[in-house]
């Protein structure tokens, strides 16, 4: 069962890691990337801030889709984490099961809007979020679970 899929430009790290974790009753943490698979570097310090006696799996995006469709995650309460917005937007579309996004930390950037304390939106990432609302998708701003939610349909 999904819990909650989050983008945060840092993926997993601290305590984000630790409350998400907690808050959500997760006991598997799905980082879906296409670089950190092949960069270990990255890969190791995802897995330096994974929780205690919770399971991490690494995959890329291609292979996060497929490995929900094949039903190999149903057995976990899943927590998935991706890095933009585009990420979350191609889970969403090819597994529609995905009911709720979290907008955790997206950087500043060029041309870049910015809705709350640590989400930045570029133009076309806006519309991605539309999209997925459009899909019947929940997407909310907290950067951690105590943080009140805010809803992207009133801040866009």
């Amino acid at each position: 069962m999904i819990k909650l899929l989050r983008v945060d430009h840092r993926l997993l790290h601290g305590q984000v890691a630790f409350s998400w974790t907690n808050n959500l009753g997760a006991d598997c943490i799905l980082i879906a990337n296409d670089d950190v698979p092949v960069n270990e570097l990255r890969k190791t310090t995802i897995k330096l801030a994974k929780p205690q006696g919770v399971r991490l799996v690494i995959k890329n995006i291609a292979d996060s889709i497929e490995a929900l469709k094949s039903g190999v995650t149903d057995k976990y309460k899943l927590f998935i984490v991706v890095e933009s917005v585009a990420d979350a937007e191609k889970l969403v579309s090819a597994y529609p099961e995905i009911k709720q996004v979290n907008l955790g930390g997206i950087k500043a950037k060029e041309g870049a809007r910015n809705i709350s304390k640590a989400v930045n939106l570029l133009p076309d990432e806006e519309e991605l979020v539309k999209k997925m609302m459009a899909q019947g998708v929940e997407v909310e701003i907290r950067q951690v679970p105590s943080d009140k939610k805010i809803l992207a349909q009133n801040v866009l």
